[in-house]
């Protein structure tokens, strides 16, 4: 459905261009107001339904709402036409359950700019109802009454021709209720002109009604008029005069049954929660007219279901309102056919659009011959950009139309822009005291209501209660933190150009972050045990400020250090730093720090050796920090053969004596083993303790020289301290390595080992780890699968993408085995020949004696490698595992 979109139309001089203001389908919430319609209408054609019990549960409502721009207002205008008849609803709709009775829309807009009051709002129900072309007397004597007592001398129907009632209704109200005044009177035999003497006829109406009389008995069915006729005719009255307009259309024959929608849009503006005296009396009506349907839109969820309302209005709790309860909510995601309208749940969050719609909004939007005037790329720029917000589409057109008026042709760049307008539009019916807390958490991913209280520097939570009730917050019950702002709104309330009577300064931003920082800070510092999703989750948040707002480390320091300890490598995924941009500041460099060794597990090691070296020359971090980062350089450095470099950095840190100089100190006896120099190696695993690593070390150290079973035995040593201290990742890594040299001896053994060790590395981070896994699958099945050539293909692949040069080395080791096992010499000459031509710069020379060792075969040039016991028993293990396999198998046929 589209209409003319007269703001486009003179925006422009361009008289080809075609502008229709358009509606994108919201085919779900149609689907979800025709299955509580028709529940409505099952339960009013009930025989025991009576529109006079005033204590029975109403469920006869539905509440959309959701951030100011998401489209209400035209689903509301929408709704209103469909309503009114087939002709007018959109095809993909689809036809309603209650075809055959007669609907009856009236839509009534509560917004300030309307200027719409509590007598307009009944008034322009009963206008509505004047296309039924009958007085409704019990309604419309009260009425009349009441209009005398309080507009003394003003026409009624004056009134209703400047509200503009009579344009939308027609001049049939007055007469009729001048009928109506009539008609009693003469039931009544009163004398005289009707026509000022309402008082006289209420007076005697109320009379003959409690004497019982039968010359009203028409009137006489409603219990409670002559109470009405009694009372002052005030507001007060007024707003129980629905009860009236509810009996009249219960007294209805069945071939004029008619049932009103009242579709009550932009609800936010009747009050707020401190003052609610208009939003009782419409609460009233709704409550007083069960027989009618009602729509309601705007920004928030209706309270009437909150016990704790009690006194402010009349009917609370959800006894009262059970579709309104909050465990009734049902997201817009939820349709009609999964039964959430049936089941009682009757407040919708209206959802964004999707980026279907909204591509397909904009290319309606502004058209010249059929064609999009907006092309595909500024369409996808403005769909990214908008979150699915229909305002921020709508800002983007009139911003395409501005653009154009300038003489020149828009282009993409022009709509990575944010509009101020939202901001006034999401401000406007917040307190002072929210909308400081709105800006507070607008630099935070995700908060909760300490988080939110701390961060604006409030004594009291109260504000941010409130705020978090409002559509624009979003709850996601699986997140550390419950709530976060909708994407749009925080990033257009910290980046637009803010001209809001309270709009912050550069420094009030400034001191922010620091609430925000610290109160980051403390929940971390503060928490219980060791909470890993706490800590992931605060210095995500926290990398962001301390970066974007130039902060002082602080309490970054420390958890930087709980970050790398567990070894487990979550991503931070802070928005990365451009490659172009310098690091300035301590926190830039340590975002680049901690980024690139999360990211290191996914990407080439050359490429992190770059970027470690690049935060290592800037000098802008503390000492122990940039020993973190000079220590993981060397790793990335051992990792790509360049022992000499990686040597030099793990010496500097061993002899720093800080936090890392066991880890180097293990590192060095790691270089040690490579280069071949195992007492050298040993001598210094003995020395390292757990905070060295120890027993994954002398691990290390044995299952080169075919001790499999002792080295198997270290590997569970060092997993099960790892367990004792809580360190994720080294648990993993010793398991893995401890199916790998398991794979060797027992084929079946090895499968529990290799599951307990997949099991161990779920959820981390670990791309080496995975690699050791995998090639221990390769050594198990040795000698026996078929596919093991394809399978190492992939896997070498693999390593090679991540450049980790001693994985590519265990990998041709465990096809040497394969080959030697299957006593294949073609096979076996070529896997020995790739071992050789690893590039190790030295390193891991004397894989290719174990090679020999394990096939057999005699050495030419030795490695020059320093064995434990010598090189001859090193030599006998290997070749015993080559064939205790051989006889392994065969006992296996």
């Amino acid at each position: 459905m589209a209409g003319r979109d007269l703001r486009a139309l003179f925006s422009s001089n361009d008289r080809g261009m075609a502008t229709t203001e358009a509606f994108t389908n919201r085919q779900l919430q149609w689907e979800l107001i025709a299955a509580a319609l028709a529940e409505h209408l099952r339960h009013t054609a009930d025989r025991g339904f009576d529109v006079e019990d005033l204590e029975a549960p109403r469920n006869n409502l539905i509440v959309f709402h959701g951030v100011g721009g998401i489209g209400k207002t035209t689903l509301s205008r929408k709704l209103e036409n469909a309503l009114a008849g087939a002709e007018h609803r959109p095809a993909q709709w689809g036809e309603p359950t209650w075809s055959g009775e007669r609907i009856l829309p009236v839509r009534i807009d509560l917004a300030r700019s309307a200027n719409t009051d509590f007598e307009q709002l009944v008034l322009t129900i009963r206008a509505a109802l004047a296309e039924l072309g009958r007085p409704l007397p019990a309604f419309d004597l009260a009425l009349r009454r009441y209009w005398e007592q309080q507009h003394p001398g003003e026409s009624l129907e004056e009134y209703l021709r400047r509200g503009g009632l009579v344009g939308r209704f027609g001049k049939a109200m007055p007469q009729q209720m001048q009928a109506a005044l009539a008609d009693v009177a003469q039931a009544l035999l009163l004398p005289g002109s009707v026509g000022t003497a309402v008082g006289a006829v209420a007076g005697s109406l109320t009379r003959a009604l409690r004497d019982r009389r039968q010359t009203v008995r028409a009137l006489s069915g409603c219990a409670r008029l002559a109470d009405l006729l009694e009372a002052e005719p005030d507001l007060e009255a007024l707003s129980f005069y629905p009860h009236l307009l509810a009996w009249e259309l219960a007294q209805l024959p069945a071939d004029k049954r008619v049932t009103p929608v009242v579709l009550l849009d932009t609800f936010e503006d009747v009050g707020d929660r401190t003052h609610r005296d208009l939003e009782r009396l419409i609460q009233r009506v709704v409550w007083l007219m069960p027989n009618a349907f009602f729509i309601v839109t705007g920004r928030s969820r209706l309270q009437w279901a909150e016990p704790a309302l009690q006194g402010q209005l009349d009917y609370t709790g959800p006894a009262a309102w059970p579709g309104l309860a909050a465990t009734a909510v049902v997201p817009a995601a939820r349709t009609a056919a999964t039964g959430a309208a049936r089941s009682g749940g009757r407040q919708v969050l209206v959802g964004d659009f999707s980026p279907e719609d909204c591509d397909d909004y904009l290319a309606r939007r502004l058209a010249r011959d059929g064609q999009p005037l907006i092309n595909a790329e500024i369409r996808q720029i403005i769909t990214d950009r908008s979150h699915g917000l229909p305002l921020y589409l709508d800002l983007a057109v009139m911003r395409f139309l501005e653009i154009r008026r300038t003489g020149r042709e828009p282009v993409p760049a022009d709509f990575d822009h944010d509009f101020g307008a939202l901001i006034a539009r999401t401000l406007s019916d917040l307190t002072p005291e929210e909308r400081h807390v709105l800006r507070s958490v607008a630099l935070l991913d995700a908060f909760d209501l300490a988080l939110a209280t701390r961060a604006a520097g409030m004594l009291h939570e109260a504000p941010a209660m409130r705020l978090i009730e409002r559509p624009f917050v979003r709850e996601s019950a699986f997140g550390l933190w419950p709530y976060h702002l909708h994407g749009l709104i925080r990033s257009t309330v910290r980046n637009a150009d803010d001209q809001a009577d309270d709009r912050w300064s550069p420094r009030d931003w400034h001191q922010a972050a620091e609430r925000a920082l610290a109160a980051l800070g403390e929940q971390w510092t503060t928490g219980t045990g060791r909470d890993r999703m706490l800590l992931v989750s605060c210095l995500r948040q926290g990398l962001v400020l301390a970066r974007d707002f130039r902060l002082e480390l602080g309490w970054l320091t420390e958890a930087a250090w709980s970050y790398v300890s567990d070894s487990v490598w979550e991503p931070l995924a802070p928005p990365t730093r451009p490659e172009s941009a310098s690091m300035e500041t301590a926190a830039d460099a340590l975002v680049e720090l901690l980024s690139t060794l999360a990211r290191r597990q996914h990407e080439h090691r050359e490429h992190t050796a770059d970027r470690l070296a690049a935060v290592t020359g800037t000098g802008l971090l503390p000492a122990d920090l940039h020993e973190m980062a000079v220590y993981y350089l060397a790793k990335v450095q051992r990792d790509l053969g360049r022992s000499g470099a990686s040597r030099r950095d793990m010496q500097l840190v061993a002899d720093g004596g800080g936090r890392l100089a066991p880890a180097a100190r293990r590192g060095l006896a790691h270089l040690a083993r490579l280069a071949g120099d195992f007492p050298t190696a040993y001598d210094t695993a003995r020395t390292l303790g757990w905070e060295g690593r120890h027993h994954r070390v002398e691990g290390d150290i044995w299952w080169p020289h075919g001790d499999m079973n002792r080295s198997a035995t270290a590997y569970e040593a060092a997993r099960l301290e790892a367990e004792q201290h809580g360190v994720a990742g080294e648990r993993a890594t010793s398991q893995a390595q401890r199916a790998f040299v398991l794979a060797f001896t027992n084929p079946e053994r090895a499968d529990d080992e290799i599951e307990l060790a997949r099991h161990l590395i779920t959820g981390l981070n670990l791309r080496q780890t995975g690699h050791t896994i995998e090639i221990a699958t390769l050594v198990r099945d040795a000698g026996t699968q078929t596919d093991l050539e394809d399978r190492a293909r992939i896997l070498r692949e693999e390593i090679h993408t991540s450049g980790i040069t001693h994985a590519a080395a265990a990998l041709e080791l465990a096809m040497c085995f394969h080959h030697a096992v299957l006593d294949n010499d073609h096979a076996f000459t070529t896997a020995i020949a790739r071992l050789r031509d690893l590039p190790q710069g030295g390193d891991h020379a004397y894989y290719v004696d174990i090679a020999h060792f394990m096939a057999g075969l005699s050495l030419n040039g030795a490695s020059g490698a320093r064995w434990l016991d010598g090189g001859q028993p090193t030599r006998n293990r290997w070749r015993t595992l080559v064939t205790a396999r051989r006889e392994y198998l065969r006992n296996a046929r």
